[in-house]
């Protein structure tokens, strides 16, 4: 192949002199016949020997450069050349257009690049709908959430877009809808100069053409953010976007661009650089007013004041000195346009910064764990500013000490994501603050401390985290503040063990100053200072052993037999009576002479508190002991079952509520004759209070849901041992917000959905497709769940037919979705749904049955006989 290559290319430098053509028409689009050099209306050998020429002997030109770069790597070379004798004759890739973004394929090096927090398969590639050509754009945009993201440019050579005036691009929707941006220049980085976008633009069902106007091309001479889109969904509910033919464009029909800044007056601090929003160019497109929001770089700007505000040869536009000054400007440097408006800024002098460092540390080293401190060695941390925060850090020295300073803050993630931090023998978290800023109320700081569970991972199942917020009573102005309190008062963080993240923020305080962050040990209390949360259950549903919030189920005998290793002794905090057990090794709580039957109960309760470490490899164990109907310990009818509870569930100075179901006690077949508990601990200290079982909700049915009685003849079966059923392809598309899995009570099978936010089930268009259910009067599913079904909770079940072209988002798609509350709904028990079709009012075709969604706020449920009957 390379022989041929060279044997080729060779051709065409020698027969150069022969063929030369000149052509200097333009098309309406500059580059409307990719790899077409020469402008004579194809793409053939006569344009490979016109580069040629062009590069080694001084030939014309290309009428059109983008014409020329048939590879499209922002220059025209002898690989042009190859590229388009490869293409000819041995069937290489086509030539291409640095204009196109998408034009039945991606545009060469152009790659989609999701926003984080949008759906990221949110766009795919499709053959149906296409506005014209084979292919086009399908874009998903889900239910209760968005999409979005930058077609980018990905080569080493930025695009030179100088040359248009315009991006355009054709789209339709499956409904009519908004579609909230839409864009140019943004490359997904965060550090986009000349971003321009328009919003709120109408779609319809039917193809249209949409134009953005591009409010200074001579800006886009190095570009890699090419076209990007936002749209979430309209009131709730999702829908499709079909794009195609998106590419830049030189188009007559733009004119009369009328330049705008803000009319507004900043308040700012000697030495910031300002920044605003809101400038836009409006213009005329054949006879249409459109708007284009404009970032600041296209524009240039002159102060009334250097003295006051300067603005760079580079347009950074800078606060120097106290006093007032005017920003005007027109768009651009040449052929330049005056804007509208005016922008005040009002320059105050320096900020406030701290004199003298934060107090120095006196805490030992070895009781230390910190994240910044010069008197410490610090734990590794990723960033002080995560790319998902609002805010800005730098380095600041005071003296010889460091600290950070963050500017603009409104909410800074610090992240140590790669190394996690154990601060679980730790007792006490500290942080020193120092501001310029009003600390008076409503102005608040805050910090959050995230841990990210023994998985290590963010979103893991297993996260917990808590924020703090200091108000006036802690913040001083111009003072260093030292915070620092126990990490006990971040409530809801149960675990410190694996420490990932520290999230700063501020209302109104936008300088903030910190250092001397870390965590250390004060010294453990030996006893709880407060009791164990009050218990909240049900005492109808409660067989307790110890408890002031319950009547005693029955008698214990001893809380310490004689055959156990500890001691134990009464204690109170107040009014609340607990148990403490000291030199524990193993201590024997029994109540033979009264067994108690806990047969009706489905969990086991018990609050624990110890001042020892619970790291590893220290661990709490509990045993329960039934004697059997004989009620004798050793009559051959025991049963027994122990749990270890380690450090993912222990922690020092806490109380923790040990809460779990008896099954988890495999082994203790019955709990009709409980007559022991058996407490085993590393931890030689430990307070006991609220020993109870309890009835909790079903977390699953224990019963199968009733068995259809519709004749077979008269029913379609998607699922159900009833009836021979034509299944779904899938039970949870890659669209959706579900996990699913197979669930059976015997021999019945069952589908059982978590992490429910809305579910697609469907027969997939090219697999078994979509199904015919004319003469079918009525839809059923069955449905439990052990969540609340109370108050506003709600269920939704949404049919959907793809009509008569069989595929989603065709124009011809009919769907119908309906609410069930609490009067519908009921927890724990199976509820059987027999609807009438006709209730399903959108639903006006069921000829192309495709797909049922299920959706509400219920995040477990179980369905089974899933079928249409008439």
């Amino acid at each position: 192949m390379k022989h041929l290559q060279f044997f080729l290319t060779l051709c065409i430098i020698m027969l150069a002199s022969i063929f030369i053509a000149q052509n200097a028409a333009y098309a309406e689009s500059c580059c409307d016949v990719p790899g077409d050099a020469n402008d004579d209306g194809s793409a053939n050998v006569s344009d490979a020997v016109y580069i040629i020429n062009y590069v080694f002997i001084g030939g014309p030109v290309p009428a059109c450069h983008e014409k020329g770069d048939a590879n499209c790597d922002a220059s025209i070379n002898v690989s042009d050349a190859v590229w388009i004798i490869n293409y000819v004759f041995i069937g290489g890739r086509p030539p291409c257009c640095m204009d196109v973004v998408f034009k039945d394929e991606y545009g060469s090096r152009v790659t989609y690049l999701a926003f984080d927090g949008s759906f990221f398969e949110a766009v795919q590639v499709t053959t149906d709908p296409v506005y014209t050509g084979t292919q086009a754009l399908d874009i998903t945009i889900p239910d209760a959430s968005w999409s979005g993201g930058a077609f980018v440019d990905t080569g080493a050579a930025s695009r030179d877009l100088s040359a248009y005036n315009a991006l355009t691009f054709w789209a339709k929707a499956s409904m009519d809808a908004t579609l909230d941006v839409a864009g140019i220049a943004n490359d997904n980085t965060g550090t986009s100069q000349y971003i321009a976008e328009v919003t709120g633009l109408a779609l319809t069902t039917t193809w249209q053409q949409y134009v953005i106007p591009i409010p200074l091309a001579e800006k886009l001479n190095a570009e890699n953010g090419l076209f990007y889109f936002a749209e979430g969904a309209e009131e709730g509910v999702g829908y499709q976007i079909h794009v195609d033919e998106i590419v830049f464009d030189s188009l007559t029909t733009i004119t009369d661009p009328r330049p705008v800044i803000p009319t507004i007056t900043l308040n700012v601090t000697q030495d910031d650089e300002i920044t605003f929003d809101g400038s836009y160019v409006t213009f005329d497109v054949d006879g249409t007013d459109i708007q284009v929001n404009a970032m600041m770089d296209y524009f240039t700007f002159t102060s009334s004041n250097e003295a006051v505000v300067s603005v760079g040869g580079d347009g950074v536009i800078t606060a120097v000195g106290p006093g007032t000054a005017e920003l005007t400007a027109v768009l651009g440097t040449s052929k330049s346009v005056p804007a509208t408006g005016i922008v005040t800024v009002n320059v105050s002098g320096p900020e406030p910064e701290p004199a003298t460092p934060a107090p120095t540390p006196t805490v030992p080293s070895d009781s230390v764990v910190a994240l910044w401190s010069d008197a410490y060695t610090s734990h590794p941390v990723d960033t002080w500013s995560a790319v998902w925060d609002d805010a800005d850090v730098e380095d600041y020295l005071i003296g010889t000490d460091s600290t950070k300073k963050y500017t603009n803050l409104v909410f800074a993630g610090i992240e140590f994501t790669t190394t996690t931090l154990d601060a679980s023998a730790m007792t006490h978290f500290h942080i020193d603050v120092w501001t310029p800023n009003s600390t008076a109320s409503p102005n608040v700081f805050k910090v959050k401390l995230v841990d990210f569970g023994p998985d290590g991972a963010f979103g893991g199942g297993d996260d917990s985290e808590h924020e703090l917020i200091f108000d006036e009573n802690t913040m001083n102005t111009e003072e260093w503040v030292s915070i620092d309190i126990p990490l006990a008062s971040f409530a809801s963080l149960t675990s410190t063990g694996h420490l990932a993240q520290m999230v700063i923020s501020s209302v109104g305080l936008s300088t903030v100053y910190i250092d001397n962050i870390y965590f250390y040990d004060a010294g453990l209390a030996t006893e709880p200072e407060t009791a164990a949360p009050t218990p909240t259950q049900d005492p109808g549903n409660v067989a307790s052993l110890y408890s002031d919030a319950y009547t005693p189920a029955t008698t214990v005998d001893t809380w310490s037999a004689p055959w156990d290793q500890a001691d134990v002794s009464d204690f109170n905090i107040g009014s609340d009576n607990m148990k403490k057990y000291t030199n524990l090794v193993y201590a024997g709580i029994e109540f033979t002479t009264s067994p108690l039957d806990a047969s009706a109960m489905t969990h086991f309760h018990m609050d624990v508190w110890t001042p020892d470490p619970t790291d590893a490899p220290n661990v709490f164990k509990v045993k329960l002991v039934d004697f059997g109907p004989d009620g004798a310990y050793g009559g051959g009818d025991d049963v027994e079952h122990e749990l270890t509870f380690d450090e993912n569930t222990m922690n020092t100075a806490m109380w923790v509520g040990i809460d779990v179901p008896l099954a988890n006690f495999t082994n203790l077949v019955t709990t009709e004759h409980l007559a022991q508990i058996v407490i085993t601990s590393d931890p030689n200290t430990v307070f006991v209070d609220n020993i109870y079982f309890y009835q909790g909700a079903a977390t699953e049915p224990a019963s199968s849901a009733p068995t259809p009685t519709d004749a077979p003849a008269d029913v379609f079966s998607v699922f159900s041992d009833t009836y021979t059923s034509t299944d779904f392809d899938t039970w949870s598309s890659i669209y959706d917000n579900a996990d699913v899995s197979d669930f059976s009570i015997g021999s019945d099978n069952i589908k059982k959905y978590t992490n429910l936010v809305f579910s697609i089930a469907e027969y997939e268009v090219g697999n078994t497709g979509p199904q015919d259910l004319t003469g079918m009067t009525h839809f059923h599913i069955d449905v439990w769940t052990p969540d609340p079904t109370d108050g506003s909770s709600q269920f939704k079940i949404k049919l959907v037919d793809f009509g008569a072209d069989g595929a989603y988002g065709g124009g011809d798609d009919a769907e119908h979705e309906l609410t069930f509350d609490q009067a519908t709904m009921s927890t724990g028990s199976w509820v059987s749904f027999d609807i009438p079709l006709a209730d399903f009012t959108g639903l006006t075709t069921q000829a192309h049955f495709a797909q049922l969604i299920l959706s509400g706020t219920y995040g477990i449920v179980f369905v089974d006989n899933v079928y249409f009957h008439k």
